[in-house]
């Protein structure tokens, strides 16, 4: 075992063996990136304790710091402070913005800077980044006035936004997704009327949430609450912001638990958000044994503990409005669905494809080498179980929930899986290899 920022080497991971303990995941990533973008945009002092420590916030951070915004060293375990400059307070930036492998760190920027008048911004990342298509976001902000221009388009990064007046609009996206609602909501801050976005059924609401606690005039309805609506002229008040831990990255521990003979864990002080929780509701139809322990509420967010053990699992069926509530869960649950009796299907999950990687096609060639039963379709996959997984030579292909869903598959395969680039799990979760070596029994 190796931690997780040591040299692109392939990892050995032995099957077999068991799962026991107590592990807390780190802060939740969607909830970290907004509270400091929203902390920048407030005035006075936003103090933010419990950030993801990650590559992905990190960008967030390093791009604020590029427009004049004071953010303190981030540091596991340490509190970070923000000093807002206001909702009109950013610098134009001398150089390119880079967002790293950072979708939601771009998807947002967007949203946040194309009513900067007067202001031109460059935005950038890795590799990855510039292939990931951004016109999702830019569209929807040029029906409020924005210019931004980039490859193909505008559908690829490097992406340059010039700082225009904005005005508020009803915006009906064709997929719910929370980085293309919160980008409009955060344009909609600066726009001259009340903005209003539709979507086709409710993704994660921690922008919703959290514009609320600073400040923002926000109103939430329409069926399956599924209509926003921010009405400009509010302005936001630094907060003190306590990041619950990452539904997202517990559940890698959820399925292994589930999946690995004997196992017993209980993850701590883990994000509840219902708009988050499908995860649960899946494992929950499959038979898994979960428990959630001391639920309570932290700055507006729902947490709780979660104990989970070992059994047998049936298969489900997933797709329509719960994607958005488990999209980032997906390639775990396809590792689950391998351990479960009878067939697993997914669908309704096509935006998998524009993720860090085509996750659809990676999780069934990557499977599909360990020995899975596994079909891809255009939306989604099929997955046949029980199937005894073999170890194999696979790949992350620099994608973080795929190093650790392929880590989960390891502990149940027969022999030794050889994990090449297994430092793509820093992205969200830098310490995840060590917690695995510590619950491994």
């Amino acid at each position: 075992m190796v931690p997780s920022q040591a040299p692109s080497t392939p990892l050995q991971l032995s099957g077999g063996g068991s799962l026991r303990g107590t592990v807390g995941v780190p802060g939740d990533k969607s909830i970290s990136h907004r509270a400091l973008l929203f902390g920048a945009i407030a005035e006075g002092e936003t103090r933010i304790q419990g950030l993801l420590p990650a590559e992905d916030p990190l960008s967030t951070a390093a791009c604020l710091r590029a427009m004049g915004v004071e953010v303190s060293p981030i540091q596991a375990g340490g509190e970070v402070t923000v000093q807002g400059v206001g909702l009109d307070g950013f610098q134009e930036p001398a150089e390119v913005l880079d967002c790293g492998n950072s979708g939601t760190t771009m998807r947002l920027m967007l949203g946040l800077l194309a009513g900067r008048t007067d202001r031109h911004f460059v935005l950038s990342g890795d590799a990855s980044l510039r292939g990931r298509p951004m016109r999702r976001v830019g569209a929807p902000l040029a029906q409020m006035g924005a210019v931004i221009h980039g490859r193909k388009q505008g559908n690829f990064a490097p992406l340059a936004v010039l700082g225009q007046p904005l005005r508020g609009t009803t915006i009906r996206t064709p997929v719910a997704s929370a980085q293309v609602k919160s980008a409009i909501l955060l344009a909609g801050l600066t726009a001259s009327g009340p903005t209003t976005v539709i979507e086709p059924a409710q993704s994660r609401d921690h922008s919703e949430r959290m514009l609320r606690a600073f400040g923002a005039r926000l109103d939430v309805g329409g069926p399956g609450l599924t209509e926003v609506t921010l009405t400009p002229g509010s302005s936001l008040r630094g907060q003190t912001v306590v990041v619950p831990g990452d539904i997202s990255s517990a559940a890698f521990w959820l399925v292994a638990a589930a999946i690995t003979p004997g196992a017993e864990l209980t993850v701590r002080n883990v994000g509840l958000n219902p708009s988050r929780t499908g995860i649960l509701a899946v494992l929950e139809q499959m038979g898994a044994q979960i428990t959630v322990l001391n639920p309570r509420e932290v700055a507006g967010e729902p947490v709780g503990d979660l104990q989970v053990s070992h059994g047998p699992l049936q298969a489900f069926e997933i797709g329509g409005e719960l994607i958005p509530r488990l999209v980032d869960e997906i390639p775990v649950l396809a590792v689950a669905a391998c351990c479960a009796e009878g067939v697993s299907r997914i669908r309704d999950a096509g935006e998998l494809r524009v993720k860090e990687t085509d996750r659809l096609a990676v999780m069934a060639r990557q499977l599909g080498a360990m020995g899975a039963r596994i079909e891809e379709w255009e939306d989604g996959l099929t997955i046949t179980g029980v199937t005894a997984l073999r170890g194999a030579a696979v790949d992350s292909e620099t994608d973080h929930r795929v190093a650790m869903s392929l880590a989960v598959a390891s502990l149940v395969a027969e022999g030794t899986t050889s994990l090449d680039r297994p430092e793509a799990a820093a992205v969200s979760y830098p310490g995840f290899w060590d917690d695995l070596q510590r619950l491994r029994v």
